[in-house]
């Protein structure tokens, strides 16, 4: 038996029906007139606890001291809500998270390859990259590489890696110990300084040397200038000598 009117998924007319997702879902605090419970848990502008009022008494509260009521706990029963200068409170934050961005550091990974047996100086060339490396506050992937027979010989490179991990210890730490990948052995140094205080001390090396640049230019300049101002009263005494050296003739 067929009983009319009844609708299923599809409809009262059968035609299937388009269903439409929502937006995102916004992260905006509700201020002021959008705030529509009918009572709040209110805060005073210095943080004080006023307590459980109207939602109209706390937006006249807001309009008496020209400042905004804002929804801080949407969740609580009932809702928080601060009165507070809405358009400082976004600017500050704003202001915050791009300092937070401006110090974030992106994690870099160098990589520096060796050969079990490498000579001696390749080895402080390689060395010397490493240290820059570790210094500016990057991580470093030590790879060494083996060939033919080398494969056999694990503990070469083992040693090495030990050794260049002894050599730069005051300025980094091994992260991830040496181990076996194929035909590479590979090891992890850390660098001590993170990379915001590797690029501050860095920034300030460099305005010590401009300075230094500075003030030996400031020096050579004044040198050059003294004897420039000099220059024509030597000269002019050293003709007056030559031209004196008979001594019949009166000076």
């Amino acid at each position: 038996m067929c009983i009319s009117g009844r609708s299923d998924s599809t409809g009262h007319s059968g035609a299937p029906t388009h269903r439409t997702t929502g937006g995102p879902i916004s992260t905006e605090l509700r201020i002021n007139e959008r705030i529509r419970v009918p009572e709040v848990r209110l805060v005073g502008p210095n943080g004080e606890t006023v307590g459980i009022v109207p939602t109209d008494q706390a937006l006249k509260l807001a309009v008496e001291a020209d400042l905004d009521l804002v929804e801080i706990a949407p969740q609580g029963r009932p809702p928080v809500c601060k009165l507070m200068d809405y358009g400082k409170f976004k600017y500050e934050n704003a202001q915050k998270a791009r300092e937070s961005r401006r110090n974030q550091t992106n994690v870099i990974i160098k990589e520096m390859k060796l050969r079990p047996k490498i000579d001696k100086h390749d080895y402080e060339t390689k060395k010397g990259h490493v240290v820059r490396f570790l210094g500016a506050g990057d991580k470093v992937k030590i790879t060494i590489m083996f060939r033919g027979r080398e494969q056999h010989r694990p503990e070469l490179g083992f040693r090495l890696l030990q050794k260049l991990a002894e050599d730069v210890q005051e300025l980094g730490f091994v992260e991830s110990s040496p181990k076996q990948d194929g035909r590479n052995m590979t090891m992890v140094i850390g660098p001590h300084k993170k990379k915001a205080d590797a690029k501050i001390d860095a920034d300030a090396a460099r305005a010590s040397k401009e300075q230094e640049r500075a003030e030996r230019k400031a020096e050579e300049d004044a040198e050059r200038e003294a004897a420039h101002a000099a220059g024509p009263v030597a000269q002019k005494k050293e003709r007056g000598r030559s031209e004196n050296l008979d001594p019949e003739i009166e000076a």
